[in-house]
């Protein structure tokens, strides 16, 4: 049995005193799901209309990338035929997804053993996050075979040319340091680490060198500085190749090119975009660019096992846009052959004769295609598709396709951002459509021209306009962009979302007077501090795994990533930063928010707490101020089992519909 805390615990972990009348405890309706896993607080019954109604939207899958098998004949994949997705092979394209691995919970990455069958992928328990490296052999009938420790957090994980090694980040040592650290995969008594964290910021494995001896590391500091290393296997040396903490920039190690006299990386050292570069490993060396007449960012790629060949993508205001390049000329060209969206997971066969990739449009879930490849590095024949995601017997060509917009902003004319982009799905029609707000995470995050069957359900069946913003320090606009938010500037991209209000207010098809908000994480945060700003302009607010209170955020996250936030948000141990995050902290204010709230939590969540959720909903109970919370205790930073998600996209339509869609003011 679930014991719920009493009223009175859930205050204490709330800063804001109590300004009315608190409800009592007993007037909190609460009720479970899912065999006690999901836990409701004055949530309603959904009823079975809108539960059938939805069926088809809560029944869309997808089949993102993984690897190529050995011989290059077939592909793995991750996609979903049960309660959560798991690793499947495809031998043709169009052919069956013949499923490999039957856990409860959902598997992440897989890497394939270089010149083998084997391969490496990542699982958590309950979305800890704590991830642990499995080996599976597909062409046996083994169960796959838990690598490390089952307790520490591992991750990044790189296979040595020969097939034999893994190296891989994990907080082993101490729990809380990120550290790299390596194993031979049919001996995991041999794991080792083979660098240690000398301070509190990630480091974590690239690419081997040819001869297995050298390893390029990524120390990531923050995101707007992260540096490469080089390590010497056998001495344990250290050299920092690119980035200095004294003039901080982005570079992210690619790989090492195929002479072995240099490495590929992405940097914006040189400019306010990241780009593609290329440097020597003599010591001193300069990056020389290669993509500088790009003014976009480079977002990743891929390097053939010859390394002859390489492919990167390129962020083109949210599209993704292919390149193929020479490795030795270091000449590219763009690919034409691609649908517009979004490119990942890009792959190379082991031949070099074909490149996979994931592709999403805004009409159609991530699924696989292949590029078929000429003898030259650049020349390519047709795009063929080898996955073809079931969506639930909807008719996606009917779906609306997000226009790009641009609005000028509080500070436009005054030294700010030019104006702030933003996507709009638009319902059929002449309008005025209530609007619903989708603020990303991140902070650094983007929002992109991507499948979302939750924002066309909205579209459909709520009649909304879902508009997704880019405000100040989203990724994507260049360095620049993305700082213009940070420390003591934080508060201005909630701006951003009162001038959005203001964008709104001058559409003759879109209804001021009907707005909510809607993010999670970080935009969970955007969206309480949006309730606290304009409740007089909005009517309904939906919290996702947000922060509530920056201070205690930063003191209750993980310690593995407790400096990577401080660098962001900043150092809470600082009297003036402290000051100054308490007091733009939502849970702060709540006498300013009147709008409906709707808090979703998943109990495990290592990044954003629950304590963060517990207090926002006592602070709001405590004012007098009713709101829906949802946990789920088998859950992380989000919901990644169908049976919590679908319960809880069902909830959120409800309370859309009582507080958005019709004139109930909650």
């Amino acid at each position: 049995m679930f014991e719920r805390r009493s009223l009175a615990a859930l205050l204490a972990v709330s800063l804001m005193a109590p300004a009315a009348p608190a409800l009592a405890d007993e007037e909190v309706l609460r009720r479970t799901a899912n065999n006690g896993n999901l836990v409701m607080e004055d949530v309603p019954e959904i009823p079975a209309s809108i539960v059938s109604d939805l069926n088809r939207y809560q029944n869309v899958r997808s089949a993102s990338f993984q690897a190529w098998d050995a011989d290059g004949s077939a592909l793995y994949v991750r996609t979903r035929f049960g309660d959560v997705p798991q690793i499947h092979r495809v031998a043709q394209p169009g052919g069956a997804r013949t499923q490999l691995t039957f856990f409860s919970e959902p598997t992440g990455g897989v890497s394939r053993q270089p010149n083998g069958d084997r391969m490496v992928f990542t699982m958590d328990a309950g979305g800890s996050e704590f991830a642990q490296i499995f080996l599976l052999d597909p062409q046996s009938s083994d169960d796959a075979v838990m690598l490390t420790d089952g307790s520490s957090r591992n991750g990044m994980v790189v296979w040595d040319r020969a097939g034999e090694s893994v190296a891989y980040l994990s907080t082993r040592r101490n729990g809380s340091s990120n550290d790299v650290w390596m194993m031979q995969v049919d001996n995991p008594e041999t794991a080792e680490m083979v660098l240690e964290s000398p301070d509190g910021t990630m480091w974590g494995p690239s690419d081997f060198y040819a001869d297995d001896q050298k390893l390029l590391i990524l120390n990531y500091v923050g995101n707007a500085d992260s540096r490469v290393h080089l390590l010497d296997l056998e001495t344990r040396q250290l050299s920092r190749l690119a980035g200095d903490p004294d003039n901080p920039s982005s570079n992210f190690p690619f790989g090492f090119d195929r002479e072995g006299e240099g490495f590929y990386f992405i940097t914006d050292q040189g400019g306010d975009f990241r780009q593609l570069a290329w440097q020597s490993l003599a010591p001193g060396a300069d990056p020389e660019v290669v993509t500088g007449d790009i003014n976009w960012h480079v977002e990743g790629g891929a390097i053939s096992d010859d390394r002859r060949k390489i492919a990167f993508t390129v962020n083109e205001d949210g599209f993704s846009r292919l390149y193929l390049m020479d490795g030795d000329s270091r000449e590219f060209r763009a690919v034409d052959a691609i649908p517009t969206g979004v490119i990942g997971n890009l792959a190379f066969s082991p031949d070099g004769r074909s490149l996979a990739m994931t592709l999403n449009t805004p009409q159609t879930p991530s699924d696989t295609f292949v590029l078929a490849l000429g003898e030259d590095p650049m020349s390519y024949a047709g795009l063929t598709r080898w996955t073809f995601s079931e969506v639930g017997g909807l008719d996606t060509d009917s779906f609306a396709v997000p226009d790009l917009v641009r609005y000028p902003t509080f500070d436009s004319s005054d030294g700010g951002p030019e104006n702030i982009p933003a996507w709009v799905f638009r319902p059929e029609g002449e309008g005025p459509f209530p609007v619903i707000i989708a603020i990303h995470g991140g902070p650094e995050s983007q929002s992109r021209p991507t499948f979302s069957s939750t924002y066309q359900m909205w579209v459909n069946k709520l009649g909304a306009a879902v508009i997704r913003p880019n405000v100040r320090g989203s990724n994507g606009y260049g360095k620049h962009y993305m700082g213009l938010d940070n420390g003591f500037k934080r508060e201005d991209s909630v701006k951003d979302i009162g001038a959005l209000l203001d964008w709104i207010a001058t559409q003759p098809d879109l209804d001021q007077d009907r707005v909510a908000v809607f993010g999670g994480s970080y935009g969970g945060y955007m969206v309480l501090a949006s309730a606290v700003h304009y409740s007089d302009r909005l009517k309904a607010a939906v919290d996702v795994v947000g922060i509530s209170n920056f201070v205690t955020f930063l003191e209750n996250t993980q310690d593995y990533r407790r400096d990577l936030r401080r660098a962001e948000y900043g150092d809470e141990r600082d009297p003036d930063m402290r000051a100054h995050l308490e007091a733009i902290s939502p849970n702060r204010h709540v006498d300013k928010i009147t709008v409906p709230l709707f808090v979703v939590q998943g109990q495990n969540d290592p990044r954003v707490p629950v304590t963060e959720a517990e207090q926002i909903v006592a602070a709001m109970r405590a004012h007098g101020s009713p709101v829906w919370y949802m946990n789920a205790l088998n859950e992380g930073h989000g919901y990644g089992k169908k049976e919590n998600s679908d319960i809880y996209q069902q909830a959120t339509v409800v309370f859309f519909e009582k507080f958005l869609v019709g004139d109930d003011e909650g």
